[in-house]
């Protein structure tokens, strides 16, 4: 899981509440953080820096077919017409630019090496190709929206709760029996600010044009070794797209965890193997040092704290906008006068 490092925050909600078509300008300031558990949290934050531990304050311009995105240190602008991406680099006054035909590639390379990875830390052979599981388990999603009736102000908007449960599990079965995943996203929605979805709309034109589902502010590596980790996770992604229209207003702030649930049988079975382990460990003070020792490593790998429990979150997001405007100018979406593209 440390081949995941989060160098700019996941703005979910963003994405997934859009079905409109309306073109307007918008400028938006919005601060987001991410946080992973266990030792892929920990690796994180030692590589990420202060961005990754507090999050990031970020200023998104969108006009027609450009958007740009910056914060303290970086910038990106995304060119729908061109099919080009700006990345710049705002302390040392350059950019690079990446195709969106590149990007793809990189994101299908990377997916590959992410899957080969996954199943490599599986005991399975690198080499060995991909078959399709004849006992593969079909799956069911639900999706569920449920409105608290709590009201306060966030940054001079009134807002309203609304809470928006995704739930990924085996056909047939509740996600405690089967197991699954479980995406929750606690919304404080403002009434529909319509400047702001052009935003939204933005981050789905994009996403569809350039390859599946996209999350605004990871890049193609970060997500394709998110979803081979993690499977399932872009199916609540997609579900979350399609029926985000359900929802009535614009997040101002918003807090998605995403939980893993183990099955019965895969419960059962831990539970097995850890008296197995105990009783192994109980025959001299060398196995009960022993069993210690395991299990404090098992903690330090971040895998100790979820043993034996049913369900654990993987993954936090929590995204806030600070202000909303619609003066939005040409300069707003261009490279910056003076900087130099880095080939």
């Amino acid at each position: 899981m440390t081949r995941i490092r989060t160098i700019a925050a996941l703005t979910l909600a963003g994405l997934a509440l859009s079905s409109y078509s309306l073109r307007a300008d918008v400028r938006a300031d919005q601060k987001s953080h991410v946080e992973f558990a266990g030792m892929l949290g920990r690796m994180t934050n030692m590589f990420g820096g202060k961005a990754a531990r507090e999050g990031v304050t970020v200023s998104t311009a969108v006009k027609g077919d450009r958007k740009a995105t910056m914060n303290e240190a970086t910038g990106q602008i995304i060119d729908l017409a061109e099919e080009k991406i700006y990345d710049l680099d705002l302390k040392k006054k350059n950019y690079k630019v990446t195709t969106f035909a590149e990007l793809r590639r990189r994101m299908e390379e990377a997916q590959k090496k992410a899957d080969e990875d996954a199943r490599k830390d599986a005991g399975k052979a690198k080499e060995k190709p991909a078959a399709a599981d004849p006992n593969a388990k079909e799956m069911e999603i639900d999706f569920d929206v449920k409105n608290t009736g709590a009201k306060k102000q966030i940054n001079g908007f009134d807002t309203h709760q609304t809470v928006v449960t995704v739930t990924v599990r085996e056909k047939g079965k509740t996600v405690e029996q089967g197991g699954g995943m479980i995406m929750t996203s606690d919304m404080w929605l403002a009434p529909r600010i319509a400047a702001m979805k052009e935003i939204n709309d933005f981050d789905i034109r994009y996403a569809k044009q350039l390859y599946g589902t996209v999350i605004a502010g990871v890049s193609a590596e970060q997500m394709a070794a998110a979803i081979a980790l993690y499977p399932m996770m872009k199916q609540a992604l997609g579900k979350m797209t399609t029926d985000g229209s359900k929802i009535d207003g614009t997040p101002i702030q918003t807090i998605t965890t995403m939980d893993t649930v183990k099955s019965a049988e895969q419960i059962a079975e831990e539970a097995k193997s850890s008296d197995s382990d105990s009783k192994a460990d109980s025959g001299s003070v060398g196995g009960l040092l022993g069993g210690f020792a395991k299990k404090m490593a098992a903690k330090k790998m971040g895998g100790g704290d979820d043993a034996g429990k049913a369900r654990a979150t993987f993954m936090t997001m929590t995204n806030e906008v600070l202000k909303v405007t619609t003066d939005v100018t040409s300069a707003d979406i261009a490279v910056p006068a003076g900087f130099k593209e880095n080939k």
